[in-house]
């Protein structure tokens, strides 16, 4: 045997030494307990043991009542406070707490599709375990901004209006704002079951639990499930279980990104985790400022948003749904998510009532990247059709009274023409996928001799 071969046997031999040290060191190592010392409202406060800010902790109940997961949110020279991951009922001061010395992990890979998980990726949809998947960290920074590619090509969605009057690229990030019950979560159906990317990824955040097997078995068809990873956590759940939902959904969609698919991220809504943050931050300890809403929830809202987007092969295109208060699309979630997008849709309740579907209100929805991804000739004809919409619905109490005087205006005379046109391109059955070649066939056969 020569030297080297030697050589290479001992250090293998010392590698194995060394990591079965580090195996009986972790066994032998004594279990640090601490123990609860208040249960206020939702949070748990404990003592008696070293942690961090999102470490996991599990409380073990007292009686043989079985342990409750929690994660810390809040570090104080007395000890923490956890949130739990599941009910306080019956838990009591004195409670032993066990540290798991580990920050939270998810489950991600090619097993997750067509499953149904919970906000900690666990099944939900009774088809036995996991398989397929590896853990991974629940917390994951950004992409280096100059390491992303540039959103360039746009990605289909199989809606009229968005892939004509508002484009989504593929990597763009979107906000769907509007008040409750204007159709967002039946046009989410639509993008998904519509939209080019290969892989889907769906968190359903605060959602009526009677309304889950509706989105998965009405609103998807049988090809988009086998396709989509359904993340859900109802509005029952414990603010730490809906606020978590948001970031596993963006965790796994990372997961398929780094592999080089380009995914479609849906959260529904932003709003509600949001909601839940606050609801975290506050039971913490932490003081309320704008609207009751206190400063982490500003902070967490680009964390979270900006992890979706292109990354370096891949892309995350992301489509949030805003949840706006008093259909007010100022409200400080509103305005603060709409300045982090890349993007935003504006869906009418006068539109909704009147019938129209989708209720997009296309004049004061707008997409910040139509010119990086349509050619010129359609950036074009995009404009004319939002120019007659404009011209008509600035005029629209004169022609509604009669006092408007036909050639006043000649694009106001167009738009009263093309009006039944136009009206009838921008409804669509939330059952009907179209092509965006054939979006734009129609779009520009309605506004044939119009544009000027």
């Amino acid at each position: 045997m020569t030297s080297d071969l030697i050589l290479l046997e001992l250090a293998e031999t010392q590698r194995l030494l060394r990591e079965r040290l580090g195996h009986a060191a972790e066994a032998a190592r004594p279990a640090v307990r601490g123990h609860v010392t208040d249960v206020v409202g939702l949070g748990i406060r404990v003592s008696g043991v070293r942690v961090g800010v999102g470490d996991l902790m599990t409380v073990l109940g007292a009686g043989g009542a079985a342990p409750v997961p929690a994660q810390v949110v809040a570090v104080h020279s007395w000890g923490a406070t956890c949130m739990p991951l599941g009910s306080t009922v019956g838990i009591t001061a004195g409670d032993a707490v066990l540290p798991s010395g580990a920050a939270a992990t998810v489950p991600a890979g090619p097993g997750l599709l067509g499953r149904v998980v919970d906000a900690l990726g666990r099944p939900m949809d009774g088809r036995g375990p996991l398989a397929d998947v590896v853990d991974v960290p629940l917390e994951q920074s950004a992409p280096n901004p100059l390491l992303r590619r540039r959103v360039d090509t746009a990605l289909p969605t199989g809606v009229r209006a968005l892939d004509t009057l508002i484009p989504v690229g593929a990597g763009q990030r979107v906000g769907i704002m509007a008040g409750s019950g204007v159709g967002k979560s039946t046009l989410l159906g639509m993008c998904v079951r519509g939209t080019a990317a290969p892989i889907r990824v769906v968190a359903l955040v605060g959602e009526r639990g009677r309304e889950v097997r509706e989105f998965l078995e009405d609103t998807l068809d049988e090809a988009s499930r086998a396709r989509t990873v359904v993340v859900l956590a109802t509005g029952d759940d414990p603010p730490m279980l809906r606020l978590t939902a948001a970031f596993t959904a963006t965790r796994i969609a990372e997961w398929f990104r780094d592999e080089g698919f380009d995914v479609l991220l849906v959260v529904d809504s932003i709003t509600r985790t949001a909601l839940a943050q606050r609801e975290v931050a506050l039971a913490a300890g932490e003081p309320p400022a704008t609207r009751g809403y206190p400063a982490s929830v500003f902070a967490m809202l680009p964390r979270l948003l900006e992890r979706s987007g292109p990354g370096e092969s891949g892309s995350i295109t992301a489509l949030y749904t805003v949840l706006v208060e008093g259909d007010d699309l100022q409200d400080p979630i509103g305005d603060t998510v709409r300045g982090i997008l890349d993007g935003h849709v504006v869906l009418s309740r006068r539109l909704a009532t009147a019938g129209h579907f989708p209720s997009i209100d296309v004049l004061e929805s707008i997409s910040r990247v139509e010119r990086a991804v349509l050619a010129p000739e359609r950036v074009t004809l995009a404009a004319v059709a939002r120019r007659l919409l404009a011209a008509f619905r600035d005029a629209r109490e004169l022609i509604e009274v009669g006092a408007y005087a036909a050639g006043s205006d000649p694009d106001v005379d167009v738009a009263i023409a093309l009006r039944p046109q136009l009206e009838a391109f921008l409804r669509q059955r939330p059952d009907e996928v179209v092509d965006a070649a054939d979006a734009w066939a129609y779009l520009g056969a309605v506004l044939a001799g119009s544009a000027s």
